[in-house]
């Protein structure tokens, strides 16, 4: 495992708190959002400011356009892009204390942890990358939990970025990815239908493309072409994440890597987040 990919694998976990955490969907309901999906495209877009529909779909990559539109630019008529990123702060605050307990948010581990994220992603080139640089360009808040939570979701944004990259330069469409995730088992494949919005007959449409392109066989399962396919953009992603770590060097992403294991441990162990997710992370990493 290369060493940005290990920083991601046990990042992600605790970046993804916000996703499932009933403190965020609390936060932006106070704020007047109209159910979970507003909050999720609301406080995940909000660093990139008042922006279109049109652009989180892009950016965001695999989530059918008109879902997109139910909810942008609805979510800025009920609260700002500022406010929606104090909304999330908030509640990943919150919700932190409540998975890991107060004295752990204190620990000098997590203020090392935060110093050397942040330090990552301070150091980091983000030309290309435009949800990691809207996050890189983020405040950074004062207590250090919260300092390594933003950080980490600059690491994951630009890794993220770069993946869109890679699936873009392979020819690659949205929708396909997903089915090629869902053929894989990594994902459920009616979970990600559902909460990505593609309709039965988009999914289907993929399938056969995929299947024309002997991805995938003739029922459903992907093919060995099609593992070689994932392996290549996989091998890419983490080619094009390496330099979120440029900055601190090895030995700090290592020190980094030791910080977040126990970390994502409490919130995988804990079920803050599904082990069998949407965005195919598997846990523990291997």
């Amino acid at each position: 495992m290369s060493i940005a990919r290990a920083v991601w694998q046990f990042g992600e976990p605790v970046h993804a708190v916000t996703y499932f955490a009933p403190e965020t969907r609390t936060a932006t309901d106070e704020l007047g959002l109209k159910g979970g999906w507003m909050s999720y495209f609301g406080c995940r877009a909000a660093p990139l400011g008042a922006v279109g529909a049109p652009v989180v779909t892009t950016l965001f990559y695999n989530f059918a356009p008109p879902m997109v539109a139910r909810s942008i630019p609805d979510a800025w008529q009920y609260a700002s892009p500022a406010a929606l990123v104090d909304a999330r702060a908030g509640a990943i605050d919150r919700a932190l204390r409540r998975l890991l307990g107060d004295d752990a948010v204190r620990s000098p581990e997590i203020a090392r942890a935060a110093e050397l994220a942040s330090a990552a992603v301070a150091g980091c080139d983000m030309a290309g990358r435009p949800i990691g640089a809207a996050n890189q360009a983020v405040t950074a808040p004062d207590e250090p939990h919260l300092r390594l939570w933003q950080a980490l979701t600059a690491i994951r944004e630009y890794r993220g970025d770069g993946h869109v990259h890679c699936l873009v330069n392979a020819g690659v469409p949205p929708s396909h990815a997903l089915v090629l995730q869902a053929a894989t088992g990594r994902s459920a494949e009616q979970a990600l239908r559902a909460n990505r919005g593609w309709t039965d007959d988009e999914w289907a449409a993929a399938t056969h493309a995929l299947t024309e392109q002997r991805l995938l066989d003739g029922d459903g399962r992907i093919t060995v072409g099609g593992v070689e396919l994932r392996q290549r953009i996989e091998d890419e992603t983490d080619r094009l994440a390496a330099p979120i770590t440029r900055a601190i060097g090895d030995s700090g992403a290592e020190e980094l890597i030791g910080l977040l294991r126990p970390l994502a441990a409490a919130v995988m162990d804990g079920g803050a987040v599904p082990t069998i997710n949407n965005m195919g992370v598997p846990w523990p990493p291997r």
